[in-house]
């Protein structure tokens, strides 16, 4: 029995490791359950579950939690402080981290100090302080299981491969609900129509860096540190059917990839159970009924957040951590209706032109230019 604490179990990533852990629940239990500020699905996810403790982040929802539950044996706490200890616990055996953006950096560094095995659906904990993370897992000798799609296929190609070098990773791309648009034909794109994703569901954030293609240049910069390979040697391709996740060129010139279904359960099933498969009770792909796979280079010149991400990583340093404040910021002004689609990648450039350069960052500077940079967008 694997002991699972989930950041984020009300989101996107959170739901459906639940759905996992509902299938198998002769191999995991949800022991802990952290949540941003929807108080309504937590209690919902504690009463079906009945974890050891459940953690709100939103201090103002504790008392609606805490006496939702209070015929329960669910111990019950909130705010930022109280899910780093949560994560921490020794009956916690593994941790989900899928808590959404820069919040999941500090809960993801003290699991790992603490000795957690970590399932990594925060892509943005790699792309701020990816050098300190891999660090921290190497000292600490802690295995960070990539969930996202894309890194879940690599991870899974490379299986058996540490001795052969890499010559290429091939990172795909569905191209999100605007793929084949043109810049004079998304520049008065709404908000319902960027969140129509063709191939996955996912939360807003996620879905409106999919449409920009930030969400890849994120992907990208966290390939870099999962798989200790150069930005040169990742190349994207759009491939608009979702099926082949991702694939590893070698220096042979024999291609791998890992292939199925648009579906987070099973990178998620992957790294709750690795390195042991299980069933799966999700429908089987089909050749058949997708006899055309195709590819295509992203249009960068429309999506232009794909490039600025490449730049940041080349640049290294903080220049990440400035590309995904500001992008988070921008994402946020984008929803509230204050700026066009198209503005979210004017303001990203702008942060990563203005912000000063830190070549080797601590974690205290990262910390401090993300709220710089949240600040000066804010602002704008």
């Amino acid at each position: 029995m694997k002991h699972i604490a989930i950041l984020g179990c009300t989101g996107s990533i959170g739901t459906q490791t639940l759905n996992v852990i509902r299938r198998h629940p002769d191999l995991f239990q949800a022991e802990v359950l952290i949540a941003g500020s929807n108080a309504k699905l937590l209690i919902e996810q504690a009463l079906e579950f009945k974890p050891n403790m459940v953690v709100i982040a939103d201090k103002s929802k504790y008392h609606i939690v805490s006496e939702s539950l209070q015929n329960t044996d669910i111990k019950v706490f909130a705010g930022e402080e109280s899910i780093c200890n949560a994560v921490e616990m020794d009956c916690v055996d593994l941790v989900m981290a899928a808590i959404v953006g820069f919040a999941g950096l500090r809960p993801t560094l003290r699991a790992i100090k603490a000795n957690k095995t970590i399932a990594l659906a925060n892509k943005e904990t790699m792309v701020v302080a990816g050098a300190i993370v891999t660090e921290e897992a190497r000292r600490h000798n802690v295995a960070i299981l990539p969930v996202d799609s894309e890194h879940s296929a690599i991870f899974q190609v490379l299986q058996g491969e540490s001795q052969n070098r890499i010559d290429k990773i091939l990172l795909t791309a569905s191209g999100g609900p605007l793929r084949g648009k043109k810049r004079d034909q998304i520049g008065d794109v709404t908000l319902e129509e960027v969140l129509k994703h063709p191939n996955w569901s996912m939360g807003r954030k996620v879905t409106i860096d999919s449409a920009s293609l930030m969400n890849k240049g994120l992907e990208v910069i966290e390939a870099k540190w999962l798989f200790n390979v150069e930005p040169k040697d990742i190349q994207v391709l759009v491939h608009p059917q979702s099926i082949v996740h991702s694939m590893v060129q070698f220096e042979d010139g024999s291609i791998k990839a890992q292939i199925g279904t648009p579906t987070m359960e099973t990178p998620i099933q992957y790294a709750l159970n690795y390195p042991f498969r299980i069933e799966s009770y999700l429908p089987r792909f089909s050749f058949w009924e997708h006899p055309e796979l195709t590819f295509y280079p992203p249009d960068t010149d429309t999506f232009r957040c794909l490039t600025l991400a490449y730049n940041a990583i080349e640049r290294g340093g903080n220049m990440p951590c400035v590309l995904n404040a500001a992008n988070e910021i921008a994402v946020q002004k984008f929803i509230d209706g204050k700026i066009r689609f198209l503005d979210i990648a004017d303001f990203v450039s702008k942060a990563l032109v203005e912000a000063p350069f830190i070549g080797n960052p601590s974690l205290d500077d990262l910390f401090a230019i993300d709220s710089e940079i949240r600040n000066r967008c804010n602002k704008q």
